[in-house]
């Protein structure tokens, strides 16, 4: 039988309670990540809120919604709930055809109705959708099932964007809860499955500072962003200039509970003009925002914005007081 000095026994011991320790520590942040504070501070307001029905097209703005796990929800409502893809199901973006910003969607009751300049309307009927069988689609190679919103909308959309009868597909999102997990390059410690959303590209809400937004437009020549060009859910006033690097913890009016899971890298869609659909030629605001927006360990592109996840559901409305408080 080998035999163990003291020294090495008691450095066995030490090091077992240090592992110990250890995995406590971790269990301890893992319940305070999970947990809401107790104490919160008010720190501004809401002053929009933004859904966008599909993904990379038009906005409905509203004046109070529902925040449940999917995104924002209202009825049929609901944010990201449809996508453009080709023909073999991969979601197709305003990042590759930047027109789509340019199909307004207008939901009532069962219906989308769909205008675009030079279109006419097309009504969609989500009753009917809903009997179809499901398929799959595809979000940034991530499978999904969904339902093809039929021939008709697949030709409004290929006249509009190609000038030709066919190309794209319209799909819906027929399920009230994610269905996808984290991807890679989003794995952050605050980041869940659960936080994913419906056709999302990262989570299913996102928050702007119109601070933030006046600090990039005095950095910028002969152009003026808003905050449509970064397509977000909650626009709010109040906190200074990029205080929401540091949020962990949102609330929203009384009930409405989040927590702050990742900032929003940005890409090309933010070159997008979202009153026209065209790209700014010199690739603004995204070429200032490389200048100073870099953060390490986010990845190779700027930050403007914080994504969240929602754990406690409820409405939100427009002046709803925005409170932040830390785990």
């Amino acid at each position: 039988m080998r035999k163990f000095s003291l020294p090495c026994v008691a450095l066995a011991f030490g090091s077992v309670a240090v592992i110990g320790l250890i995995i406590v520590y971790r269990r301890n942040r893992k319940c305070q990540k999970k947990s809401p504070p107790t104490n919160w501070k008010a720190v501004g307001e809401v002053t929009d809120l933004f859904c966008f029905p599909i993904k990379s097209c038009g906005v409905v703005r509203v004046k109070e919604i529902n925040c449940s796990q999917l995104g924002f929800q209202e009825n049929l409502l609901r944010d990201r709930i449809f996508m453009v893809t080709d023909h073999e199901g991969n979601f197709v973006t305003a990042r590759q055809q930047p027109k789509l910003v340019r199909i307004f969607p207008q939901i009532e009751g069962n219906v989308m109705k769909l205008t675009a300049a030079g279109m006419l309307d097309i009504e969609i009927r989500l009753e009917e959708i809903l009997k179809k069988s499901r398929r799959i689609g595809r979000v940034w190679g991530q499978e999904v099932e969904v339902i093809d919103c039929g021939d008709d909308v697949s030709r409004w959309l290929s006249r509009f964007i190609f000038k030709k009868d066919e190309g794209l597909h319209l799909f819906y999102y027929p399920s009230y809860s994610p269905s996808r997990v984290v991807r890679d390059c989003n794995k952050y410690a605050e980041y869940e499955d659960e936080h994913v959303g419906a056709l999302h590209d990262a989570t299913s809400y996102m928050m702007i500072n119109e601070s933030s937004i006046t600090e990039l437009n005095s950095r910028l020549d002969n152009l003026i962003v808003t905050p449509m060009n970064f397509r977000p859910n909650f626009v709010i006033k109040g906190p200074p200039a990029f205080a929401e690097d540091d949020f962990q913890w949102v609330k929203i009016g009384d009930e409405t509970t989040f927590r702050a899971v990742k900032p929003c890298t940005r890409c090309i869609f933010t070159t997008i003009d979202p009153e026209t659909g065209v790209k700014d030629p010199n690739g603004e605001p995204l070429k200032t925002l490389r200048t100073y927006r870099m953060f390490p360990g986010v990845g190779n592109s700027p930050v403007m914005g914080m994504h969240l996840g929602v754990v406690a559901y409820g409405n939100v409305k427009i002046g709803d007081t925005v409170y932040i408080g830390k785990a």
